[in-house]
């Protein structure tokens, strides 16, 4: 890969230093700044090149500039990029149908972030709950997990058990009841007449990969059936093939009430996420009620629907599944060699790293001057989550890369 004239123009340290001077302090990245990417590769300004561990948080399972993916995009913009809600577009309807076909929802609202797809599935459940299951007005409550993460808007972080995202930011939103995870007599025990939902991420991203017990999503699924409430999966980190299947539910063929998406439903181009759901559920909605400028606006639709191709063929998910494996043994190779544990699922895991060797952060530091880009969570885990388009040799070199940094 070559960089062109403009980007060389100011190093690292300069665009570092200038982004210091001007941006809200509100990340701790690490110090390379990226220029060009391809595949599981990106390219510093420098023309230093790393292997991306991190994929935008899974937002680009697919790899950076997936072919697929960019043709659909340029063969978008030479088209049509924006309709608004006000007026259809010829692009929505196929995206919508497909994304139903895919994960077996029939209805879907398209957003845009992660964050907006879970405050559209709260209010949609509020407004179930008044309708449909006879909770007295502005009673409703939903059931969420500590340690979640389901975005950082002010009614999110309302019910967040992490105090540096909460912190500073109340008075917060009512109508939310915390419970253990992967506790599910404490979940049964929080359900009653006002529940409207019950909110969980099937597999706990930010918290470190935490992955429940066998069983534990099923038995969710019907304590909330028993208790005529809703089933909220957020898949934003996920779903779209991460795991090895093509949701996290479906390891134990759970169907939710509600699915939400996000993340890798952009193609890591755009932002698109979506609020999946039984008919009758979002049948609730009428319109003036809700909505977005933005959501389901035609690039993104084009966009979308090619991500759902992609998935439709179960390439994606066979990667994940058998690389997986790979990743697994590797890490279990590294046990007791700098690595205390570690949680894995598809193609993510949570590691965590013996203290005394050093924090999260400080063996990210070390895999970056390894070539390899990955990132610290809560103190000594780190998160790995590659595009699932790596090979098992680029696998091999960053779990090489993984084990010379545990030194």
């Amino acid at each position: 890969m070559t960089l062109t004239p403009e980007r060389t123009r100011r190093s690292s340290a300069e665009l570092i230093a200038a982004e210091d001077g001007v941006l809200a302090h509100n990340y701790h990245p690490l110090p390379v700044v990226v220029a060009r990417a391809e595949g599981v590769w990106v390219e510093d300004v420098e023309g230093r090149r790393y292997l991306d561990m991190l994929a935008g948080y899974s937002a680009l399972n697919f790899g950076h500039r997936h072919p697929d993916l960019i043709a659909a995009a340029h063969r978008q913009l030479d088209a049509l990029t924006l309709t608004s809600r006000a007026f259809h577009n010829d692009r929505l309807a196929g995206f919508a149908e497909g994304l139903a076909e895919l994960t077996g929802l029939p209805a879907v609202l398209p957003m845009n972030t992660g964050a907006e797809a879970v405050e559209s599935a709260v209010k949609l459940a509020r407004k179930w709950a008044y309708e449909v299951k006879g909770v007295a007005p502005d009673r409703a409550t939903i059931v969420v997990a500590d340690g979640n993460f389901h975005g950082r808007t002010t009614t999110i972080v309302s019910f967040s058990t992490d105090e540096t995202a909460r912190g500073g930011f109340g008075p917060f939103t009512p109508g939310f009841r915390v419970v253990p995870y992967n506790d599910l007599p404490a979940l049964e025990a929080a359900l009653d007449d006002t529940t409207a939902a019950v909110l969980i991420e099937p597999i706990q991203g930010e918290a470190g990969v935490v992955i429940p017990d066998d069983g534990y999503l099923g038995g969710v699924r019907e304590a909330t059936r028993r208790a005529g409430c809703l089933l909220i999966a957020d898949e934003i980190q996920s779903g779209l093939g991460r795991t090895g299947t093509t949701l996290a539910v479906d390891h134990e063929s759970v169907r939710p009430d509600v699915l939400l998406l996000g993340k890798a439903l952009g193609g890591g181009i755009v932002p698109v996420s979506a609020v999946l759901a039984r008919s009758d559920v979002m049948a609730v909605l009428r319109p003036g009620e809700h909505g977005s400028t933005f959501g389901g606006n035609p690039l993104s639709a084009a966009v979308g629907s090619a991500v759902v191709d992609l998935l439709a063929t179960g390439e994606f998910q066979r990667r994940a599944t058998e690389l997986g494996e790979v990743l697994r043994d590797g890490l279990t190779a590294l046990l007791g060699k700098g690595v205390v544990g570690f949680r894995s699922r598809g193609l993510w895991a949570g590691v965590d790293i013996d203290p005394a060797i050093g924090t999260g952060r400080r063996i990210s530091e070390r895999l970056m001057a390894e070539g390899v880009l990955a990132k610290d969570t809560h103190g000594s885990t780190i998160r790995i989550a590659p595009p699932l388009t790596i090979t098992e040799e680029e696998l091999a070199t960053a779990l090489a890369a993984l084990e010379k940094s545990l030194r």
